[in-house]
């Protein structure tokens, strides 16, 4: 879905340990590095979308996670314009996304990166807290900061 302003609709995943650690994960065939995201279909809530992408990107279910928090207001980037598809209609400009923060509540070996028929990540490993703000790509930096602002009153608590 996308809006009157050229955003599409997404979650953002922050999937944390009992070490307050959170799960970054690795694109395939790629040396880039997010947390899982993904768009909201219509007719979609975004808590929805948020359980789905969570199975086809990193294969949880809702029982091996808690939902300890979500961002209070869409978050947006811009992509780069070399990235825009200006071609496609009504044309993308970048993402507005809302943010979900949730704690591994089941085991470690419930991630399976192979679910999805066509996978988003090839890998995976725990890092701190703020890690992922200094380590995703450029034009996603600010939304990264905003959104773990937000949530770390719920981990670092």
């Amino acid at each position: 879905m996308i809006d009157s302003d050229g955003y599409r609709a997404n979650v953002g995943i922050i999937l944390s340990n009992q070490n307050g650690q959170v799960l970054w994960a690795q694109r395939l065939g790629q040396d880039a590095w997010q947390f899982p995201q993904g768009g909201i279909k219509q007719n979609e809530t975004a808590e929805q979308a948020m359980y789905r992408e969570l199975w086809e990107e990193v294969g949880l279910k809702p029982d091996d996670v808690e939902v300890v928090a979500c961002t209070t207001s869409w978050l947006r980037y811009k992509l780069p314009k070399r990235m825009v598809r200006r071609y496609e209609q009504p044309v993308c400009i970048g993402q507005k996304q809302m943010w979900f923060l949730l704690t591994l509540a089941g085991e470690e070996s419930s991630l399976n990166l192979e679910v999805s028929d066509i996978p988003e990540f090839q890998g995976w490993k725990w890092v701190d807290y703020w890690y992922p703000v200094e380590h995703v790509v450029y034009f996603k930096k600010r939304v990264y900061r905003c959104a773990l602002q937000q949530l770390k009153r719920y981990i670092l608590a």
